[in-house]
């Protein structure tokens, strides 16, 4: 079972950005910066990381690039040295069938993760028996956090029975909702809350939709559920005011009153996210859209990823330069430069 720290700062609802990956102009791991990126979501206030995940690059476990494993140590080597009040929440992707994630998740339990975000893509002809008894395995070897990933991105179709199931695996500690689709995030939301495991928490990982995700109460006959925070890739960048946002959701979400502030911050985030993660060309330069943004700030060297083809989509250049002077309340590029050269120190 996870540890109830642990579960305590799931549950309350904290930012967990997704990890990108960074890389030398020779597509070889950059410690330093890599180092720099965690430290700078410690600082910002994130309340956990997850590493080997989509915005990781699912390469890295390419055994000619073998990444997967030196990443996974490097990150728990840097985790290890920050020392604070709560624990910083540690989950590690896991991919593959199920031979494959049993291995993932027994790496991850040796390294000090907590959870394991679990990818089901690697099952798509799977039946929804296969898709259980998958979870089952390998939730006993460390705790899950489910996760609804979209087609678009690798994903499969989940409908509600699944996660009606899934729900009853005993070592659930939360679940990323992230099909980009209003439909299948009701889904989730309604198998959980008529499963009553309130002991679920519950993390958007919807980065069109997130400001309204987390402001919403989602009834369900007598059961209320709030989505308690986010598990974003959107969330690598411009950190700092994420977590400053979330804050303000909790705060709003509280006081039973949301200001059209926020209904008007909801519609910016995700402007922005569309330039970051370019939703005109399909997705195709989300990762180097993430690594554009941090190449800005000085943290990346460049957009580099392990694929020398993926690079920023047509255009998405021109839209990031158009959300930046547009919303400039929205990044932390001077929180980033008053720290920048301390996070990079060796």
């Amino acid at each position: 079972m996870i540890d109830a720290a642990v579960h305590r700062v799931l549950q309350r609802g904290v930012v967990i950005p997704a990890s990108p990956l960074a890389l030398s102009a020779k597509r070889k791991l950059d410690e330093r910066r890599q180092r720099a990126l965690w430290r700078y979501y410690i600082a910002a206030g994130a309340g956990g990381i997850a590493v080997g995940v989509h915005t990781t690059q699912f390469r890295i476990r390419d055994p000619k690039i073998g990444l997967f494993k030196p990443m996974l140590a490097l990150a728990a080597d840097e985790f290890n040295r920050h020392h604070r009040s709560e624990p910083l929440v540690r989950i590690g992707g896991v991919c593959g069938r199920t031979k494959q994630a049993l291995a993932e998740a027994a790496l991850l339990r040796e390294l000090g993760f907590h959870a394991a975000l679990l990818n089901l893509g690697a099952l798509q002809k799977a039946g929804e028996d296969g898709l259980i008894a998958h979870c089952r395995a390998v939730a006993k070897v460390l705790p899950l956090v489910g996760f609804y990933l979209q087609p678009l991105a690798g994903g499969r179709l989940l409908p509600y029975r699944f996660w009606r199931r899934f729900a009853e695996l005993e070592n659930v500690a939360a679940i990323k909702i992230a099909p980009f689709n209003r439909y299948q995030t009701l889904d989730v939301l309604r198998a959980i809350a008529e499963s009553g495991r309130a002991d679920i928490a519950l993390y958007t990982g919807n980065d069109d939709n997130i400001v309204m995700d987390l402001l919403a109460a989602y009834r369900i006959g007598k059961v209320e559920r709030r989505i308690a925070g986010g598990l974003l890739g959107h969330w690598a960048v411009w950190t700092r005011k994420a977590v400053e946002l979330l804050e303000t959701c909790h705060a709003a979400a509280a006081q039973h009153a949301v200001p059209a502030e926020l209904l008007c911050r909801s519609a910016e985030v995700t402007d922005s996210n569309a330039a970051f993660f370019d939703a005109a060309n399909s997705f195709r330069g989300c990762i180097p859209g993430i690594h554009e943004v941090l190449r800005r700030q000085g943290l990346l060297e460049g957009t580099w990823t392990l694929d020398p083809g993926e690079r920023l989509g047509p255009g998405q250049k021109e839209e990031i330069d158009r959300v930046y002077q547009a919303y400039p309340h929205l990044n932390d590029d001077a929180f980033v430069a008053a720290h920048r050269d301390a996070w990079l120190r060796e």
